[in-house]
């Protein structure tokens, strides 16, 4: 009898650390939280937040500002457990 393997499917690397980078391609520790929401979709109350290693922090935050999102960059140690 001829055992057939099963290949393991992965799909990406798991997170090294609790919170990484949201830069395509990135996955370095954020050290910056960036919240922000898009007022044509999202109410007052809502915000999304993108995380940011420090390399990435201008260009993530350029990326929301040129489109006139509001926004607000906190460090990653002030979001919540």
């Amino acid at each position: 009898m001829t055992e057939i393997g099963i290949p393991s499917i992965t799909l990406g690397q798991a997170p090294q650390h609790r919170f990484s980078c949201s830069r395509a391609g990135c996955r370095d520790a954020a050290d910056w939280a960036i919240l922000w929401r898009n007022p044509k979709i999202h109410t007052a109350d809502r915000r999304k937040t993108w995380l940011a290693c420090e390399p990435h922090l201008e260009t993530l935050r350029e990326f929301l500002a040129a489109r006139d999102f509001p926004l607000e960059v906190r460090p990653v140690s002030d979001l919540d457990e």
